[in-house]
Formats: C-alpha cells, sequence, structure tokens
C-alpha cells in the first residue's frame, strides 16, 4: 500500500511492500514522528517512509525508514526488528539526536 498525504504543509510519501498494508494506528504514528520532529526543526518540506517486510528472514523482517526534506542536508534513520512500535520509537530517537547535531 502506498499513500501520500498533505500534513499541515508537509507532503507525506508512505511507501510500503506488496504484502503489507499501513494501517489508520501506523499512519497516526507518522504524524506523531513528524509533530515531535517539528519541535526541533520547522523548515520540514516532506517526509518520506518506507516500510518493507521480508517473509524470508526469520527475525528482523521488518524494516522501516524515514527521511526528512529539511533545509540543508536531509535526515534518514531506518531500524529493522519484529515490532513497529518500537521500530517506530528507535526512529524517532535516531531523528532526534541528527537534528540535535545542527
Amino acid at each position: 500500500m502506498n499513500y501520500t498525504e498533505n500534513f499541515g504543509d508537509i507532503k507525506v510519501d508512505v511507501q510500503s511492500s506488496a504484502d503489507f498494508t499501513v494501517t489508520d494506528g501506523m499512519q497516526q504514528r507518522i504524524r506523531d514522528v513528524i509533530t515531535k520532529m517539528k519541535r526541533f526543526v520547522h523548515d520540514i518540506n516532506w517526509v518520506e517512509v518506507h516500510f518493507k517486510v521480508e517473509e524470508n528472514h526469520p527475525t528482523n523482517s521488518k524494516t522501516v525508514g524515514f527521511k526528512l526534506g529539511i533545509p540543508g542536508n536531509d535526515v534518514y534513520a531506518s531500524d529493522s526488528g519484529d515490532n513497529w512500535v518500537p521500530m517506530m520509537k528507535n526512529i524517532e530517537d535516531k531523528l532526534q539526536k541528527q537534528l540535535d547535531k545542527r
């Protein structure tokens, strides 16, 4: 499932592997991460999120990547695991650390 939405003035592009559907809860979690990142950088122009599920892997079969389009160098973080919720939290922390260094 792929979809694009405008969250405030930010274009959000979400892409996922064919066998994964982004739930309403995950969509809200993406919006929550964006809202939190806006506390650290106000000029987020766009966001790309990629979800991938690899059935052939017994562990860490899920991967998510999150890229923020901001002035200067964009920031990107990704994580792999078996549960989307802790992975999104890890990505949130990684993005925050990158933005703190700016």
